[in-house]
């Protein structure tokens, strides 16, 4: 059985295993392929608790952490509301296909909700078949408005 709980990030034992399944999501290639750099876990949970607008969950299997989600809360302007954007989201090599991704979605929606948001957004890159199998299975789907304009593409410019 799986039990999702979300991370208090004052609970240093919470604290270290999200930074545990980010640095195993990291170093998986479908994260990057490479380890977080000391300052991002030395700094990372105190700077995610200054932000009111972020949020995390951890998956529960036998009392072992196996998933991962982090979320940060965005706003639409169309929508006039809050959206909530899962960031990571990861499950550990050996536990990949037991339904721990869709318990972990479906929490992040209960969450959402609870928020006021009008919506969950992701990005997943084109050959992660298998997260987009199951980020579809549970119901998302590429963005777009007229299907004439193709579909929205996640860009990025680094400081």
């Amino acid at each position: 059985m799986v039990e999702i709980k979300a991370v208090d990030y004052t609970n240093s034992k919470q604290a270290n295993e999200l930074i545990s399944l980010l640095e195993a999501y990291a170093q998986d290639p479908m994260g990057g392929g490479e380890a977080l750099p000391d300052t991002t876990k030395a700094t990372l949970i105190a700077e995610m608790q200054k932000r009111d607008g972020v949020y995390s969950f951890i998956a529960y299997k036998d009392n072992q952490a196996v998933g991962l989600v982090n979320c940060v809360e965005g706003f639409s302007t169309f929508a006039a509301k809050p959206l909530c954007n899962i960031h990571d989201i990861a499950v550990l090599d050996g536990h990949r296909g037991e339904g721990i991704a869709q318990a972990l979605m479906q929490r992040v929606c209960e969450a959402a909700s609870e928020r006021g948001c009008c919506k969950v957004t992701l990005e997943v890159l084109t050959g992660n078949t298998r997260a987009r199998d199951a980020y579809a299975h549970f119901g998302f789907k590429p963005y777009q408005l007229d299907p004439t304009l193709g579909s929205a593409e996640f860009w990025e410019y680094k400081l």
